[in-house]
């Protein structure tokens, strides 16, 4: 594991308690829904559009996230192919709000470029 995180940081949002588990701890779907989010507002910049999520892969929990704690998503992009796109995204929380920060989560989301009517659509290349 880094000990900082890869990417863009994308989106920062805070944990409350209305996300919790009956252990007290944030719900995985919760912090999941959260990396799709920014990985789409990279995958719609990148491909200069809209973009829908067609895999995650390699989706790897590694500790939990508490409420309180700063839910910080780091988003980078690793391939780009005709229509779609790969993007490794990592979740990492500031503990406590404060700067002890520890990776909580990561994955590899994949992106497909669609047009009005939903169809896959070339990804502009640089």
């Amino acid at each position: 594991m880094t000990d900082s995180p890869k990417g863009e940081l994308t989106l920062r949002t805070l944990a409350m308690p209305r996300d919790v588990n009956v252990n007290g701890d944030i719900f995985g779907g919760w912090v999941l829904s959260q990396m799709d989010m920014a990985a789409g507002i990279v995958a719609a910049a990148r491909g200069q559009g809209r973009a829908a999520t067609v895999a995650i892969d390699a989706m790897q929990f590694i500790r939990p996230v508490k409420v309180g704690d700063v839910l910080c998503i780091y988003v980078e992009v690793v391939r780009v192919g005709r229509t779609s796109m790969g993007l490794q995204v990592e979740a990492w929380v500031l503990r406590n709000r404060q700067s002890n920060r520890e990776k909580v989560t990561e994955g590899l989301f994949t992106f497909v470029a669609i047009d009005d009517a939903g169809r896959p659509r070339p990804v502009p290349q640089p």
